[in-house]
């Protein structure tokens, strides 16, 4: 028997940094969004009571330093799994580029694993072990259009966003999500996000709206450790409403016009730019039937 699930990158529609938590974590306020770009997963019987991980991009570890992996161990432990898993991870979300790959990986293993070894529904448990794994992680489980605050693991459903065609390009280059929050500082926001506004246009399902109201106060601190991501946000403005993926460094800019998100893309690859081009997503299309 072989289990197949997705793992759909996501990006921040808005994100607004609120505070220093005691524990070190950053408080934040903030709505993700699923993208219909997904990593694949697959899980097998692997003879043994382990967990074995192989994975596309033979530059991501395939241990205990892959959420996976974690994920897997961590879901194993606590329902006392004899049976070990093969998981194979096709990789086609960038690592490290503020769409939540590895965050999505660790939930679609928690999803799979569930029924591959066919255990029970606990939603409360899921979330509990989600959240451990990263602040992400939770929203990752369940997808679609959700409110976001704590680190990010505390989530409230919106209904789905109006459809709307996603360009994101790259840099280039990875960029540690600790060391934007480190360098993060509140007085460098000059335009904090409008988290009312937005979430009003959700709910109205005021495309235009939405468009005008993207916001990242984490911007200010990637552009000041490279000035790159603000001229490849400046480069997609000219084409459409653009803003840096959660803590950076890929952009991306919202469309209602699908034409005009290909022109977009076609002429970011003609200059060299890593970018693709997907659609947002749906509860409903990502299948979470656990939660």
């Amino acid at each position: 028997m072989v289990i197949y699930e997705q793992a759909y990158a996501k990006i921040n529609i808005v994100l607004d940094v609120v505070g220093k938590r005691p524990d070190g974590y950053h408080e934040i306020n903030t709505v993700f969004q699923s993208l219909m770009l997904h990593d694949n997963l697959s899980f097998s019987k692997n003879g043994g009571s382990g967990v074995a991980l192989s994975c596309s991009d033979a530059t991501l570890p395939a241990g205990p330093e892959n959420l996976v992996w974690r994920a897997a161990v961590l879901l194993k432990e606590h329902y006392r799994v004899s049976a070990g898993v093969k998981i194979t991870l096709e990789k086609k979300v960038p690592a490290a580029a503020g769409l939540g790959g590895g965050s999505s990986d660790a939930a679609a293993a928690l999803r799979g694993l569930l029924r591959f070894w066919q255990l029970p529904v606990e939603r409360d448990v899921l979330y509990r072990l989600a959240a451990g794994l990263g602040s992400d992680v939770p929203f990752c489980l369940e997808g679609g259009t959700s409110y976001g605050t704590g680190r990010g693991e505390i989530i409230e459903r919106l209904q789905p966003l109006p459809q709307f065609s996603v360009v994101l390009a790259n840099p280039g280059f990875a960029l540690s999500t600790a060391l934007v929050y480190s360098h993060y500082r509140g007085s460098d926001v000059a335009l904090r996000p409008d988290l009312a506004a937005v979430r009003d246009a959700i709910a109205r399902g005021d495309s235009n709206k939405i468009i005008a109201n993207l916001g990242n106060s984490l911007e200010c601190a990637a552009f000041k450790l490279y000035p790159q991501i603000a001229q490849l946000k400046q480069r997609m403005s000219r084409a459409g409403a653009s803003l840096m993926c959660g803590s950076g460094p890929t952009v991306f800019s919202l469309f209602d016009d699908w034409e005009k998100a290909y022109e977009l893309t076609c002429n970011l690859k003609n200059e060299g730019i890593s970018a693709w081009l997907t659609e947002t997503s749906t509860r409903r299309e990502l299948g979470c039937q656990y939660v």
